[in-house]
């Protein structure tokens, strides 16, 4: 199982903007980055009225796939909550799992804060901090523009001996 390291941290904290640079940095490090993100709310849409997938689902099928020659794309009916251990087997093929949120669960955690939100607090898996002020003491702290460093602290702290 591919290491996982969750992202955590408040609504519009910036979780989403360092991902996206984080994962970029990672692939451009030779790395194969799997992405869970958490939705908060309690429905989403994937597909969208009219399609046949959707025709499907509204059918009662419990499990939709589609699939191309180039993706696959995979709609559940779940049973809340839904636990990261039940979406980790589809990333056999990463190197890393990320995920965005999941703040509820025991993974190594990455708190993401901006200014003038509430920090989560302190908890012993907090592997470190991105944030523009130290919010703990004894953690690391990252600045939010500071992708590569980040990444570079992954790399000793999730794959030592390999970077």
């Amino acid at each position: 199982m591919p290491p996982i390291v969750s992202f955590v941290g408040f609504s519009n904290s910036g979780k989403t903007a360092f991902l996206v640079k984080l994962i970029q940095q990672l692939k451009n490090s030779g790395y194969k980055v799997g992405v869970i993100k958490h939705h908060d709310g309690h429905d989403f849409t994937m597909d969208y009225p009219g399609t046949d997938t959707w025709k499907h689902r509204e059918a009662g099928a419990d499990t939709v796939c589609i699939a191309s020659a180039a993706k696959i794309a995979v709609l559940k009916q779940a049973a809340p909550p839904v636990r990261l251990a039940e979406l980790t087997p589809y990333f056999t093929d990463v190197d890393i799992i990320l995920t965005e949120g999941f703040k509820n669960e025991n993974q190594p955690q990455i708190e993401v804060n901006r200014a003038g939100l509430k920090p989560l607090g302190r908890k012993p898996n907090t592997l470190a901090v991105i944030s523009a002020d130290v919010l703990y003491n004894g953690i690391p702290h990252f600045a939010p523009e500071a992708v590569k460093e980040v990444a570079e602290f992954l790399e000793k702290r999730v794959f030592p001996g390999r970077s």
